[in-house]
């Protein structure tokens, strides 16, 4: 009697086993399942940064754990997409590639090439969504058209959209052995050698990490989520971001876990609606992504790609490792560069320091960013960087320029964070430690702080910073003036 031929469930941004559309369609046919990863690096794709790399081998290794619990094997190959699926699927006789869709322009173009020629060839293509709460173009305006503001967008997703139905148990799943070769991880240098900068990554990668991040975030800071979640010294965020990039947990489960707490009265409706505002906020930049590609590289509004940036390698360099005499700015950095990741609140004032103080292109924050989180998300780095620099979709007014000396003065009032990730300044009082040169000679000696040697003055002062922001912000509304006159 013949073997049934086996199917194929391509792994790629779903690295986990539970409520996952493509894993439970693959079952639902009853035939072998072969589960494969492929690392496909052509240059022509924007690949994962460093810090990403990081965190892809420690999920690849807890997923192939997975599998191989459930008697499988994960198949993992580098190289062409295309080229290696049809040697797999000649090596093992399957007729049909089940996955869970890339809803990024070029993956997204690239995934529908490919589904294309393997149709030609007889082969059956399914694909799902395991991403996102809703796939891009499902919510629209009363027009038909996408939505460019935030509020309304979240008001209308959550109104049209429902939790999918819940999914099979994976314990059953019939996971193969095809004995097909596949490439060692270690092989892939995923994790960085030489010298090995992740010490500081304090993560937990892989499904079950990304249930215990839920599990401890909706019993614990959730309750008090509105306040702390603004507080870069308190634990009070999710720290999903990375969880929720490479799926290794789905969004709907994370909104229902968050439905679920208020409805069992630990936490109030209204920080369960915050943080789902949250994950929205997240929804809301891969929809924007999808209908304008262009933002990838590009202003969302054409008139800031006349901005007059400056071109500034050191002042670069300093943002980048937390050398720019701004406590707070230099705290964001460090744990970026220490942890793979950095706060929201911080985020947004070390991005506006460098576009606005700095007057440095955003892209430049983009890619930094891209290269050195472990939650690099191209649709929400993207939308957040033109947020902050005023060029994007409902985002914040270029002439919003945050202050960083009141900013961390507001939100890190007791200098935790600052003397955490600021060690230097660590005996400098509360007063004088958001603006260390404002501070008496004599302060400044009994703390063991000497501006320019123990640590930098600032790179440019608050006020010029600001009116050189302000200065560039009318020239965008000169060249907007001229070309309606033109």
């Amino acid at each position: 009697m013949a073997t049934e031929a086996p199917v194929l469930l391509w792994f790629r941004r779903d690295l986990r086993l539970a409520d996952n559309p493509a894993l439970a369609a693959a079952m639902a046919t009853g035939r072998p399942i072969v589960p494969v990863f492929i690392l496909d690096e052509a240059p022509e794709r924007r690949p994962a940064g460093a810090a990403s790399r990081w965190w892809l081998d420690k999920s690849l290794r807890r997923l192939a754990e997975a599998i191989a619990a459930r008697g499988g094997r994960l198949i993992l190959c580098r190289g062409d997409s295309e080229a290696i699926l049809h040697e797999l699927l000649a090596a093992t006789g399957a007729d049909r590639v089940i996955l869970n869709r890339l809803f990024e322009p070029d993956a997204s173009a690239r995934d529908s090439d490919l589904a294309h020629a393997l149709r030609a060839n007889g082969v059956e293509v399914k694909g799902y969504n395991g991403t996102l709460l809703t796939q891009p173009g499902a919510v629209r305006t009363g027009g038909d058209g996408p939505y460019k503001v935030f509020t309304p967008f979240l008001r209308a997703l959550l109104a049209a959209t429902t939790p999918p139905p819940v999914l099979p148990d994976t314990s059953g799943a019939g996971f193969a052995d095809a004995g097909l070769a596949s490439e060692e991880l270690h092989r892939w240098a995923l994790h960085p050698t030489s010298p090995d900068w992740s010490g500081g990554f304090d993560w937990n990668p892989g499904e079950a990490g990304a249930l215990e991040a839920l599990r401890r975030f909706t019993t614990g800071p959730l309750a008090d989520y509105a306040r702390l979640r603004d507080l870069p010294g308190n634990a009070g965020t999710s720290r999903l971001s990375p969880h929720l990039h490479w799926g290794e947990i789905s969004p709907w489960r994370a909104v229902s876990a968050a439905r679920d707490a208020a409805a069992a009265g630990r936490v109030s409706p209204a920080e369960a609606d915050k943080f789902i505002a949250e994950i929205g906020w997240r929804e809301f930049s891969a929809h924007l992504l999808a209908e304008f590609p262009h933002i990838s590289t590009r202003a969302f509004r054409p008139e800031y790609d006349t901005m007059p940036w400056r071109g500034d390698p050191a002042g670069l360099a300093a943002w980048q490792r937390g050398q720019t005499g701004y406590p707070v700015v230099d705290a964001g950095m460090r744990q970026l560069w220490t942890t793979g990741w950095m706060h929201n609140r911080v985020r947004m004032i070390v991005a506006s320091f460098l576009v606005k103080h700095l007057l440095i292109d955003w892209r430049y924050g983009e890619a930094w960013f891209r290269d050195t989180l472990v939650d690099a998300d191209l649709a929400s780095n993207v939308q957040n960087w033109q947020w902050v620099a005023g060029s994007g979709a409902d985002a914040a007014p270029y002439f919003r320029i945050f202050n960083p000396i009141t900013q961390g003065q507001k939100f890190d009032p007791e200098g935790h964070y600052v003397r955490r990730w600021v060690p230097e300044l660590g005996r400098l009082g509360d007063r004088w430690l958001h603006a260390p040169w404002t501070a008496p000679p004599e302060v400044l000696r009994d703390a063991g702080v000497r501006l320019g040697g123990t640590y930098p003055r600032p790179i440019v002062e608050h006020e010029v910073g600001r009116k050189r922001a302000l200065d560039a912000l009318k020239t965008i509304g000169e060249t907007r003036a001229a070309g309606r006159d033109s």
